[in-house]
């Protein structure tokens, strides 16, 4: 069994899909291929999400647009009245019940529940295009076998169950192909959820774990890994190979060629994950696994933008240790933030956070009554494995540094 991984840039029109069977009609069966949704649908249905409450005409143009957008995709592939255009017209249907019992669930339940839709709708077009050009394909619904907890946008996988109806799914003696969603789950009552933005790389490493796969292929629009991002260094170089540890570093830090999640199911199983070009897939890519990196003589640069450095003092100048330090990160935990760095002195403590307004909103204000906060905005975070003076010229050189960190193989810089 081998798992391949199709981002939304992967399948984001007809083109791409056919492109993807190429792929796929030439693999090691069996197969399991976990799809993101089609381009920016992601980004569509979180407007659609976030036109709730405002009036129904606007809501009607944000569901028309994306609704019309996979309808040309279904049709150009499947031809006129095919099932996975209607399947995805009636699902569409439900979008105007789930925004009206919004107020009764929250915010992060509905978010759950319509962002989910994109991929159903990319895995029912990739699926049913599959079956039509001969290969024997069967499409899961991972809602009915990836269970989780209810912790809206950023579920937990309650493994033993999930495992038991993921093994049971793919038994089958009429198909060597499963089609699955990235990035959805379900709770055992029903209800949708989602594992985190960009999450369906986690999805293909749990289902590599469960499955006990022979190894993992990310499919994705670079040559594989490189020592930065393309758009911001023209220069960057592909790393051949990386080991888990120095994977978890790059994705924690802020690298946006894996999800965070995903190492650590790979790891536990020993498979390796291979980053390759659905541009380029002869070529050979990135290989993730157990074995020592490549990459210390090459300085990685990674840059996390868009970034909030808080600061927090106590009113009553006590130390930032011992209890106050837990109750900073239980408000930071049940507010749904996640740290990207912190630095503590005696008497203070900066964390940086990805920009969410509403969330941190809501934990400034539980924070308020103790402590003294310091707002830095629109900040980034720029991170250095094996750095070298040069290299650190090179991201810092005529901006604002507000906090340095350094280690002796890494250092972290916002920058204002």
């Amino acid at each position: 069994m081998i798992v391949y991984k199709f981002g939304g840039a992967s399948v984001k029109d007809a083109g791409a899909i056919r492109n993807l069977y190429s792929i796929v009609a030439g693999a090691q069966l069996p197969l399991v291929v976990v799809v993101s949704a089609l381009g920016k649908t992601t980004n569509a249905l979180e407007n659609v999400v976030n036109q709730s409450g405002r009036p129904s005409h606007e809501v009607d143009i944000a569901i028309a647009s994306v609704l019309d957008y996979h309808l040309q995709v279904a049709d150009e592939l499947l031809g006129q009245g095919n099932r996975a255009a209607a399947w995805i017209s009636d699902s569409v249907a439900g979008i105007r019940d789930l925004l009206s019992v919004a107020g009764d669930r929250g915010p992060d339940w509905l978010y759950d529940q319509i962002v989910s839709l994109g991929e159903l709708w990319s895995t029912r077009i990739v699926e049913e295009y599959l079956r039509k050009r001969g290969l024997r394909s069967r499409w899961i619904d991972m809602r009915e076998v990836l269970i989780t907890d209810d912790r809206y946008r950023d579920a937990n996988v309650i493994w033993s169950e999930s495992e038991r109806r993921l093994r049971s799914a793919v038994k089958s003696d009429d198909a060597e192909i499963f089609v699955l969603q990235g990035f959805i789950g379900a709770t055992a009552s029903g209800n949708s959820t989602t594992l985190g933005r960009e999450g369906s790389d986690y999805t293909a490493a749990i289902a590599a774990n469960i499955l006990e796969a022979e190894s993992v292929v990310i499919w994705k629009d670079v040559p594989g890994v490189l020592n930065a991002d393309p758009g911001w260094m023209s220069d960057a170089t592909l790393l051949d190979n990386i080991s888990y540890k120095e994977a978890v570093e790059m994705s924690f830090s802020g690298a946006k060629v894996i999800h965070p999640k995903t190492i650590k199911p790979l790891h536990n199983r020993g498979i390796p994950l291979y980053v390759r070009s659905f541009l380029q897939p002869d070529g050979s890519g990135t290989v993730i696994s157990s074995n020592e990196s490549s990459t210390e003589s090459v300085p990685v640069f990674i840059r996390k933008e868009n970034q909030v450095l808080l600061s927090l003092l106590p009113n009553d100048f006590s130390f930032v240790i011992g209890e106050n330090l837990g109750k900073i990160f239980h408000l930071f935990y049940r507010h749904g933030i996640k740290t990207n760095l912190v630095q503590a002195s005696a008497v203070s403590i900066a964390v940086c956070v990805d920009n969410d307004s509403d969330r941190i909103d809501a934990l400034t204000s539980d924070l308020r009554g103790e402590f003294r906060i310091l707002y830095n905005k629109d900040v980034e975070m720029i991170s250095l494995r094996y750095y070298t003076e040069e290299a650190i010229r090179k991201v810092t050189e005529g901006k604002k540094v507000l906090l340095e960190q350094r280690t002796r193989k890494s250092v972290r810089f916002v920058i204002g």
